[in-house]
């Protein structure tokens, strides 16, 4: 990598090679995963990372955009090529919300993860997961605020950064490598480790326990959340018995 001090490798050199060597910075992209997906199309290996500065047409899930200001925030997407049946690719939403969150432990935060893919902190989203998957591998975007410290009005969840919470900025690339880190050790667990990955999850819910609306493909549903199945479903109390979720576009904690 060759960019400015922040970005010179040097933290990023403290990967295991497989991540240091695959690291694809672009200085400016319209999308992260529009890139992955045109780099892996083209054989680029599982696991590379394409990070940018500034995406000019960042999006999230649902068609949302999602932007950050150049040096505010973190902007990249893994490449995936699971050795798993497609059939579980969906639990990658989940291994990506973990292991994001678990990487800002070292931080000081106390990060929740919101079914499916969004972590939040302090009752604020402060990272975003945006899955894609395609024939034989899967793209993986994450947008996460570290030193932004004002959002634009209208979002429709509060936001929040690691600068706000922490009091200071902090270094980007070391976000980078945390997350990673914890990363590679959760997406493992899409398989066979599933049952223990899920228990790791679940005790970083935040919506166990609490009543929700969703829209399930535009029915609205509202219940209580009493967990997630080992299929990945959201497991919702609602007044007709306990339903099972795999999707949902809009959730909202009810007070």
């Amino acid at each position: 990598m060759t960019v400015d001090d922040e970005w010179d490798g040097g933290i990023l050199s403290e990967l295991s090679s497989h991540w240091a060597e695959r690291v694809i910075f672009l200085p400016e992209c319209r999308s992260t995963n529009d890139e992955a997906r045109r780099l892996a199309l083209k054989g680029a290996p599982h696991l590379s990372v394409v990070l940018t500065e500034r995406q000019t047409a960042g999006r999230g899930r649902r068609g949302q955009a999602w932007s950050s200001p150049p040096g505010g925030g973190l902007a990249f997407t893994l490449i995936l090529r699971p050795s798993e049946a497609p059939a579980l690719w969906s639990r990658l939403a989940l291994a990506a919300g973990l292991g994001m969150a678990e990487g800002l432990d070292g931080f000081g935060l106390s990060a929740g993860v919101k079914w499916p893919n969004d972590v939040w902190v302090a009752g604020k989203k402060i990272c975003g997961i945006l899955v894609e998957a395609d024939a034989g591998f899967v793209v993986v975007g994450v947008g996460m605020n570290i030193n932004v410290t004002e959002f634009p009005e209208g979002l429709a969840h509060p936001a929040t950064s690691l600068a706000l919470e922490l009091g200071e900025e902090v270094s980007r690339e070391e976000v980078l490598v945390s997350c990673l880190r914890k990363l590679e050790g959760r997406l493992a667990q899409i398989g066979p480790g599933f049952g223990d990955f899920l228990k790791a999850w679940s005790t970083r819910c935040v919506l166990t326990g609490n009543d929700v609306r969703l829209d399930a493909g535009g029915l609205l549903k509202t219940g209580r959340v009493e967990g997630v199945s080992l299929q990945g479903e959201l497991l919702l109390r609602t007044t007709s018995g306990l339903e099972r979720v795999l999707q949902a576009n809009e959730i909202r904690l009810l007070k």
